[in-house]
């Protein structure tokens, strides 16, 4: 409830932002020492209100419309903080071998670099990571829990914690 309240917030002061601005990650707004607005450079930005993960369905690794829409505004970010790489994670459900899992989360995290490059995000500040089916983020061996775990998830280094 308190990261949906922050994502709430985060948006309403993004949309604030907007009308200040030609755009919510525009280089000018990316937060310096003494200035007022919401530091957009911020990895907690990026996580919360640009978002951090993208979903994929059952055995698949092509992107779904509201994936390539956050991988969108992901690299819209990259662009205003030429600083900042990233790994990206690919991950799985638990269902299938541990081989097919990793396989699986690989596809998934290269599906999401290859898209942040044809956005323009240099290849060189993205690497990737398969995890498989390691790393759930949802317990349980339900079709809600399978659908946490099938994710794509852009970790961010090289810009501010907060």
């Amino acid at each position: 409830m308190r990261l949906l309240t922050i994502a709430i917030l985060g948006a309403a002061a993004l949309l604030a932002a907007c009308s200040e601005t030609d755009s919510a990650v525009d280089p000018s707004v990316t937060g310096g020492a003494g200035d007022s607005a919401q530091a957009t450079n911020t990895v907690e930005y990026f996580n919360v209100v640009v978002g951090d993960r993208v979903f994929f369905d059952t055995d698949r690794h092509e992107l779904t419309s509201e994936a390539q829409f956050v991988l969108s505004k992901q690299a819209q970010w990259f662009a205003a903080n030429p600083g900042a790489t990233a790994v990206i994670e690919g991950h799985a459900d638990e269902r299938g071998t541990r081989e097919y899992n990793l396989a699986l989360g690989a596809r998934r995290a290269n599906s999401s670099r290859a898209f942040l490059i044809a956005q323009g995000v240099g290849g060189g500040r993205l690497r990737t990571v398969s995890y498989g089916k390691e790393r759930p983020v949802a317990l349980g061996s339900d079709p809600q829990a399978w659908s946490q775990n099938r994710r794509g998830v852009t970790v961010v280094a090289g810009a501010p914690t907060s």
